[in-house]
């Protein structure tokens, strides 16, 4: 059971003593390392701040002096209008609960953390802009602390390189771009105050669920709340699957031979009142060690052929597009360029040593070759003939790569259908 009561009489006692200490955290970074919105952690992090109202004040503190007494702690992510908004909306939503409690004039204090959902293993470096992205919008969306990740901490305990770098990216931009210097940079802005305003009233909609179903306490003993983040956490899943939402670095523009950082292993990730927590790159990082395993036992990496049908600006877009998807999974694209003929073709898929093709051309060229050059490449040995298009109707092609299509599903099977060890 999830009895917030001791900690509450805790944080009365020394309530008096230290008055300036905020005693209770309502944490909103649990519901968002589950794979919930933002609208699901602001609706889950005040109904945890009610709770500690209601539990403050029946450890014998005043509404005010027990409002208070809540911090909420909130994630920054790399999406900026909807973090500036989230922390806006926040302050909205807790003014409300305020006011109808009898404290109207106690100012909710917030803490923003940059998401650790958001990091990455792979490419670390790009870390670095997604927290400062996250810091900046957290700022201008009036946050009255900020907690920058170091850019390594997927990796391990973060040096400190790392640590120092993350100190810096928010003093700069609270001393040297004067972030703090305007109140309320983004109000009057039509979009976010839009943005806001809609985010208020979804977050709101969600507390009041909450509320109804009992509170935080008892959604998170049922498993409900769980419930609905694992179905916003699915939904996510399947555009980042689908590359719809990308990761630069990790399913887009992967960085093939980058060598990580060795830092020393933290304690892994472990849930949070039942919560599990995730990050959003996991599934094609595993993909990754998959291909990166069989580098170091076989000496080389798994490989895809590009068959590139016509000349070079016919078939390029395409064949950057594969070559591109095929990085995502830790292959190596093997890409012969513009051959003369097709014996031209089979004979460079036969040197390449693997028996994954893909197709790349224009739709005229699949029209006219697609479906020879694929007989042909089954020939030579090839156990999967892919196409870089549309799905059309081609008989001997075996699968189809798109914008849109489930990247992790294609991923996955290349790599098995390559013999690479789970």
């Amino acid at each position: 059971p999830h009895d917030v009561r001791p900690a509450a009489e805790l944080a009365a006692r020394v309530a008096g003593r230290y008055p300036d200490l905020r005693g209770l955290v309502a944490d909103g970074l649990p519901y968002h390392e589950a794979g919930g919105s933002d609208a699901q952690e602001l609706g889950a992090a005040i109904a945890t701040g009610v709770a500690y109202l209601r539990a403050l004040t029946g450890a014998g503190m005043s509404v005010g002096d027990a409002a208070a007494c809540v911090e909420f702690r909130l994630a920054a992510t790399v999406d900026q209008f909807a973090t500036t908004a989230k922390f806006r909306a926040a302050r909205r939503l807790w003014a409300r609960v305020t006011e109808v409690s009898g404290a109207p004039d106690v100012p909710m204090r917030q803490h923003a953390v940059t998401s650790p959902a958001m990091l990455t293993r792979r490419d670390p470096a790009v870390n670095m802009l997604r927290t400062t992205v996250a810091c900046f919008a957290a700022g201008t969306g009036g946050a009255d602390a900020v907690t920058v990740l170091p850019y390594d901490t997927a990796l391990g305990l973060p040096d400190r390189f790392s640590r120092r770098l993350a100190r810096n990216t928010q003093a700069i931009l609270l001393q040297e771009s004067k972030l703090a210097a305007v109140i309320d940079p983004a109000g009057g802005s039509y979009y976010v105050e839009n943005l806001t305003d809609a985010l208020a009233h979804a977050a709101w909609r969600e507390f009041t669920a909450i509320e109804g179903a009992g509170g935080i306490e008892a959604e998170l003993d049922s498993g409900a709340l769980a419930d609905r983040l694992a179905a916003t956490s699915d939904a996510r899943l399947r555009r980042l699957a689908t590359r719809t939402q990308a990761i630069t670095g990790v399913s887009e523009f992967p960085l093939p031979d980058e060598s990580l950082p060795e830092r020393t292993p933290a304690p892994g990730p472990v849930e949070t009142g039942g919560l599990p927590r995730v990050r959003y790159a996991r599934e094609y990082e595993e993909l990754r060690d998959r291909a990166d395993t069989h580098l170091v036992r076989h000496g080389r990496r798994p490989r895809a052929f590009l068959a590139t049908l016509g000349t070079l600006a016919e078939h390029t877009a395409r064949a950057t597009f594969a070559a591109n998807l095929f990085q995502a999974g830790g292959m190596e694209p093997v890409d012969p360029g513009e051959t003369a003929d097709l014996d031209a073709l089979v004979a460079a898929f036969r040197d390449s040593g693997t028996t994954v093709a893909c197709l790349c051309g224009t739709d005229t060229a699949y029209a006219e070759q697609a479906d020879r050059v694929a007989a042909a490449l089954h020939d030579a040995g090839a156990a999967t003939v892919l196409l870089a298009g549309k799905p059309g109707e081609h008989a001997h092609v075996d699968g189809y790569v798109h914008t849109g299509c489930d990247a992790l599903a294609v991923l996955s099977g290349t790599l098995d259908t390559l013999g690479v060890a789970r």
